[in-house]
């Protein structure tokens, strides 16, 4: 009786190793894809003024008595339409923009523009 418990055990055990996944790294297959693709959001010309005029607002805040035209180009280029369409958005509303102008000047990118037209300036001036 008691050989039979551990020979009954070990077949067991035997029988279920069959059951372990063989390739536990591999992912399961991916769904089909029903979703449709998200387009990106693209400002319309409107707002896409709204929003540039807006940020040149607050760059001349932000740099009083300086030609920010520059400056307001680097944020424009390095902004993505969700952001020029959500300052475009918020100035319609009154809103304050600093946060959002101040996410895109933040980027690398957007820095080195912006140091390179503030070299640009001193270089003519």
């Amino acid at each position: 009786m008691r050989l039979r418990l551990p020979l009954v055990l070990s077949a067991a055990a035997l029988a279920l190793s069959g059951c372990v996944v063989q390739n536990p790294n591999a992912l399961p297959p991916l769904p089909p894809a029903t979703a449709t693709p998200v387009a990106p959001v693209v400002p319309g010309a409107a707002a896409q003024s709204s929003a540039r005029l807006a940020i040149n607002r607050e760059m001349a805040r932000r740099l009083p008595g300086a030609n920010v035209a520059p400056y307001t180009d680097c944020v424009v280029n390095n902004a993505t339409g969700a952001e020029m369409a959500d300052i475009g958005r918020l100035s319609a509303a009154g809103s304050n923009i600093s946060d959002a102008v101040a996410a895109v000047v933040a980027r690398p990118a957007t820095t080195q523009c912006i140091a390179g037209a503030a070299s640009a300036a001193r270089a003519t001036a």
